[in-house]
Formats: C-alpha cells, sequence, structure tokens
C-alpha cells in the first residue's frame, strides 16, 4: 500500500479523481471533482495516483442575512 498524504491527487474506480484532503489508519477522505466529499475506510479503498489537475472551483459566496429593525 502507497503512503498517500494530504494533497495527492488520486483515482477511485467508482468516483474518479479527486484531490486528498484527510488520511489516517482508519478514514481515508477524498474531495471528488464531480462527486464532493466521500470518506472511506483507509483499509478498504482503492486508489491510483493520477497526475491530472484539480479543476478550477469558484469561491464559495455566502447568501447575505438583511436584519429587519424592530418597530417600536
Amino acid at each position: 500500500m502507497k503512503n498517500w498524504s494530504k494533497g495527492d491527487r488520486v483515482v477511485q474506480p467508482t468516483y474518479g479523481a479527486g484531490t486528498l484532503v484527510e488520511v489516517n489508519e482508519h478514514h481515508t477522505v477524498i474531495d471528488f471533482d464531480e462527486h464532493g466529499r466521500r470518506t472511506f475506510s483507509t483499509r478498504l479503498v482503492t486508489l491510483q495516483a493520477t497526475s491530472e489537475p484539480a479543476p478550477h472551483k469558484a469561491a464559495g459566496t455566502r447568501k447575505r442575512v438583511v436584519k429587519k429593525k424592530k418597530e417600536s
């Protein structure tokens, strides 16, 4: 088994390409390009290294909340 580290680009057979977010002896968390973030059992997950760069993701925008003034 390869020693993966945070930030490595990988391919998983079901979900495709993604970036490793967290890796420890119990869990492997991958942020997939097209399927979002998924958590796997480190012992069971099958990964292959890839040199495919991560796609550019637009910065998240938060909805602005406008508070109404209370009338007396």
